[in-house]
């Protein structure tokens, strides 16, 4: 497949020790963009190109993606990820930046942003994880079957368990036929079943529950809420509940389902041009 981000730069760096890595281009406001369950930074490809006048950071999860050998021994819940994200950022010299989250990304950018909201100068959340929302029924028998799930081949997890996520998320079947090839990659390479039952094994509701009640004091902050209306992994409800709380505009995609970064790409990059106009415009009227 040809790159669509020819200036796209994959980097790595020591963190804590732990090695972290992220995808980046472009210049100008910094944005952070975390991904979900199974995905990796390659779930932003088609979102990153569309975006100007910014730095595009995608983070990889510490035990996701190629990153998989680096959850050995570590806490890879949300709460955790989301220090090691604020870790991350400090060693990168980054004070304040935009956060994008998706799926289980949107649980981590959350929790950071609420850790430290003066570093977080604009939040996107797209089909995110929050409240009691998740895990979603699938994954919890994931859960409950781990020590099969540590056992199955990579050929059948992605025949079967990812097979059924992507063409359950996705409402645009060549791209959820892509994004299978793509996301399923890391796991066949890093161990499948050890990987994944490593992962949901990780998923604890209580990381963003403790802190929903929390999320209103992050009103005063630039936000935008995108959601796929027809998600059956995390529901409009918790979109519009998103909205509410953070006193930002919910742009529904009808029709669209979880996946929202890679079937309705545009839709994310504009939604995203907006806020990173509203960050410039406070930050200018600011003496």
């Amino acid at each position: 497949m040809q790159n669509p981000q020819p200036d796209l730069r994959s980097h790595e760096a020591d963190v804590g020790g732990i090695r972290m890595r992220w995808d980046e281009r472009g210049s100008g406001i910094p944005v952070v963009l975390v991904h979900g369950i199974p995905t990796s930074p390659q779930l932003w490809r088609k979102v990153m190109p569309l975006v100007d006048g910014a730095r595009l950071m995608a983070w990889e999860m510490v035990g996701y993606g190629h990153s998989i050998p680096e959850g050995r021994g570590h806490d890879i819940s949300v709460r955790a990820q989301a220090g090691y994200l604020l870790e991350w950022l400090d060693a990168q010299g980054l004070d304040r930046v935009v956060l994008v989250g998706h799926d289980l990304g949107g649980g981590v950018v959350q929790i950071a942003a609420l850790r430290h909201p003066e570093r977080c100068q604009g939040l996107l959340l797209t089909n995110a994880i929050g409240y009691d929302s998740w895990p979603i029924p699938s994954v919890k028998m994931l859960r409950a079957a781990g020590g099969l799930v540590r056992r199955l081949p990579a050929g059948m997890i992605k025949a079967g368990i990812f097979r059924m996520l992507m063409a359950r998320g996705h409402d645009d079947a060549q791209v959820a036929r892509e994004s299978l090839a793509l996301h399923s990659a890391p796991y066949a390479e890093h161990g499948a079943g050890e990987a994944l039952a490593r992962q949901v094994r990780s998923l604890e509701v209580n990381d963003t529950r403790v802190v929903a009640g929390e999320l209103p004091t992050l009103a005063g902050v630039p936000a935008r809420v995108v959601w796929g209306a027809a998600d059956q992994f995390q529901k409009i409800e918790y979109g519009e509940r998103f909205a509410r709380d953070l006193d930002a505009p919910l742009e529904r995609i009808e029709g669209g389902k979880h996946f929202t970064p890679e079937d309705h790409p545009d839709r994310i990059a504009a939604a995203l041009g907006a806020l990173l106009r509203e960050v410039s415009e406070r930050a200018s009227s600011q003496p």
